[in-house]
Formats: structure tokens, C-alpha cells, sequence
């Protein structure tokens, strides 16, 4: 009997803990994102402005990320983690049953406070319960358990509409409670972890982090053409199903399982430079592609190697958890979260009014968006560490390191 307590006390680490709640996650945003479009569009009746103001209030949440540092003076990170993950599950459980913008939009911005408050705390908790040489690796793996159980939540969403032909509504509560369930169980079932390093309760914005907060920013601008106007020209241009797009999400997530954790161990031969001038060059090239489609196949294509992509920036969190103070990781994740979404919180309007005249020229954008961030990765030292965070110091005065 002692022995069975202390194999279940062992399987009850930190890792475990960060790989159980990284799983709840899909199981209500996936779906969320997975219905949105044909949710919008079939219900609402939404079209391309409607939906990029809804996505400019989804990202508010995470514009206001930096309020992680405050709410941690009324609780543990830990116990912020599962409290947003309960948030996202509740979030994404009543969408359905709010088939209206104003319904949608006040459910997204519930769902979306869970979300990223979650990913906020969750990242700083990595950076923090796991070693450096390790990181790339790690963080890998857990972007492979989240596509797992995307792969799952992809299937069961399938599979309600193509053989239960089950409403919306049924959909979202069924997978939003799923969520709930874990976020109660890592509530209840796991211990406490203890800090290595206090963390500061105030805001860290240091200078010498600039070029870590400029690739947020960039990072965040370019993403929400993908995440925002990728499904959709599916879905108005090409005629993309609920069916269609839940198969096409699940063969992103079992495209990450497999490739997840080698793009991490890959980071960790190349290094942080060589990999973001790879992802960002290759983003390039994407957009354009984006721009200029007219097959509905090869738009597919694109977007399974455009999702693809977000593995490689694990390098920007593995950069900065090289470059920073121990002490700075919890503030400076929400200071992260917050730069990210700054560009976020107005591309999606904007764009979606850019999009009533030309799709084309939001792709392109993204394109130039990609261009910046790989001007900036090429700042980054091969071997950053704290005093070495960058190649060039200033626009005069070069570091001993070459560029290339």
C-alpha cells in the first residue's frame, strides 16, 4: 500500500502537472476555434468586419496579460493556472447557446481571459521548473501533448457533426466541460510546487530585454493574419466545411506530435538565431503564397505548413529564458503577453475592413510582418546569456559577434 502512494506522489511532478493542464487546453480553445468560423458565418451571420472585431476583443485579454503580476499578490501561480484553465472550459461550455454577436462576443472574451491568462502563468511556470538545457527539448514536448489532444478534440468534433449530427451548442459543452473537469482535478489532486526563485509581484520592463519584447511584438502582429484570415479564406473563399476544417486541424496537431519535440531538439543544436531566420524566412514565402492562391489543395497546404511553423518559436522563449534574471520570469512572461497582443488588439478590425477590398493585401502584409521579425532574429547572439542579448548594441556600435 506505502508502495502505490509513493509511485502515484512520483508521477505527481511538476512536469506532470504542466503536461495535464497544457491537454486541457485544446479540449475547449481547439474546438472553439475549430467551429468559430461556421459558427459566425452559419449562425451569426458574420462577415469579415463582424469577425475582425470579434477577434480584436478575443485579444484583449491578453493585451491586459501584464495583470498576471498583480493577481499573483492573491495567489500562487500554480493556483492561477488551473483557475484560468476553469475560466477557458466555462468559457467555451455556454458559447453555443449564444448564437448572436453580442452573445459571441461577450462568451469570447470569457473564454479568452482563461486562455491566455493561462498560457501566461503556464509559460512562466516552464521557464521556471525547467533547465535550460533542457528547455528546447521540454517546451517541445509539451506543444506535442497540446496537439495530441488537439488531435483527440479534432476527432470528437468530427465525429459529432459527420456521424452524431450533434448542434453547436452540444459541441461546446461537451468539450468546455471536459476542460472544467481537469482544471478541478489539477485543483484537488496535485501538491503544491514551490518556487526555486521568488518571483517579483511588480512589473519588470527592462531595457536590456528590448530585443525579446520587439520579437514578441512581431510575433504577435504576424500571427493573427494567420490565426484571423487563414481559416477564414478556407471557409468564404474556398467553402471549407465545419467537417473539412476539424480534419484539417487535426492533421496540424498530428503533424506537431511527431515534429514537435525534434523542432525543440533541433533549437537546441541550432540555436535560438538559426532557427527564428529559418521560421521567418519561410513565413515569407508562405504569406505571399497565401496572397496569390487560387486551389483550394494548396491553400490547405499552406496552412499546414504556416501552423507548422509555430513550433520554432519555442526559440523566442528559450532566448529569453537565457538572457533573463531568475527573479524576472513570472513579471516579464505577462510584460510578453501583453507586447504581443498590442498589434493584436487592432489587426484583426483593421484588417478586416483591409479584407472587404483585398485578402490579398492582408497577406502580403503578413508577409512584411515576417520580413521585420527576421531583420530582428538576426540580432540574436548564437550563444545569448545575460550581458550577451544581443549582436548589436546600437545602430554604431557592433558587438564582437558577427551577424552571420
Amino acid at each position: 500500500m506505502r508502495s502505490a502512494v509513493s509511485t502515484s506522489s512520483k508521477r505527481k511532478t511538476p512536469a506532470a502537472l504542466l503536461a495535464l493542464m497544457v491537454a486541457g487546453v485544446p479540449l475547449s480553445f481547439a474546438t472553439w476555434q475549430a467551429l468559430l468560423n461556421n459558427f459566425a458565418v452559419e449562425r451569426a451571420q458574420f462577415t469579415g468586419a463582424e469577425m475582425g472585431v470579434l477577434q480584436s476583443l478575443r485579444e484583449i485579454p491578453g493585451f491586459l496579460a501584464f495583470a498576471v503580476v498583480f493577481l499573483l499578490l492573491l495567489m500562487r501561480e500554480q493556483t492561477l493556472a488551473w483557475v484560468s484553465l476553469l475560466i477557458l472550459g466555462l468559457g467555451t461550455a455556454v458559447t453555443g447557446f449564444f448564437p448572436n454577436a453580442l452573445g459571441l462576443y461577450v462568451t469570447t472574451v470569457l473564454m479568452s481571459i482563461g486562455f491566455h491568462y493561462f498560457e501566461t502563468v503556464q509559460t512562466s511556470l516552464s521557464l521556471q521548473w525547467v533547465d535550460q538545457r533542457q528547455a528546447p527539448e521540454i517546451l517541445g514536448r509539451l506543444v506535442a501533448v497540446r496537439s495530441l489532444a488537439g488531435i483527440v478534440t479534432f476527432a470528437l468534433v468530427w465525429f459529432a457533426f459527420e456521424w452524431l449530427a450533434l448542434d453547436y451548442q452540444w459541441v461546446y459543452l461537451a468539450m468546455g466541460g471536459a476542460t472544467v473537469i481537469i482544471a478541478l482535478y489539477c485543483a484537488f489532486a496535485f501538491p503544491r510546487f514551490h518556487e526555486h526563485v521568488p518571483q517579483h509581484k511588480h512589473l519588470v520592463f527592462k531595457r536590456r530585454y528590448w530585443l525579446y519584447y520587439a520579437l514578441t511584438f512581431m510575433s504577435g502582429a504576424r500571427r493573427q493574419i494567420f490565426v484571423v484570415f487563414a481559416g477564414f479564406l478556407l471557409v468564404e473563399k474556398f467553402g471549407y466545411s465545419v467537417e473539412d476544417i476539424a480534419l484539417l486541424f487535426l492533421l496540424n496537431a498530428a503533424a506537431n506530435v511527431y515534429l514537435a519535440p525534434r523542432i525543440g531538439r533541433l533549437i537546441g543544436i541550432w540555436g535560438e538565431r538559426r532557427a527564428l531566420v529559418f521560421e521567418y524566412a519561410g513565413l515569407i514565402l508562405v504569406f505571399v503564397a497565401y496572397a496569390v492562391v487560387e486551389n483550394e489543395t494548396v491553400a490547405a497546404g499552406l496552412y499546414v505548413i504556416d501552423h507548422l511553423f509555430f513550433a520554432l518559436a519555442i526559440a523566442i522563449k528559450t532566448y529569453f529564458q537565457k538572457i533573463a534574471d531568475a527573479g524576472d520570469i513570472a513579471s516579464s512572461a505577462g510584460v510578453g503577453f501583453t507586447i504581443s497582443h498590442i498589434a493584436a488588439v487592432f489587426i484583426p478590425a483593421v484588417f478586416g475592413l483591409i479584407w472587404l477590398v483585398s485578402p490579398a493585401a492582408v497577406f502580403l502584409s503578413g508577409a512584411v510582418m515576417a520580413g521585420v521579425s527576421l531583420l530582428l532574429s538576426l540580432n540574436v547572439p548564437r550563444r545569448p546569456e545575460p550581458g550577451k542579448e544581443v549582436v548589436w548594441a546600437g545602430f554604431a556600435r557592433p558587438r564582437v559577434e558577427p551577424i552571420a
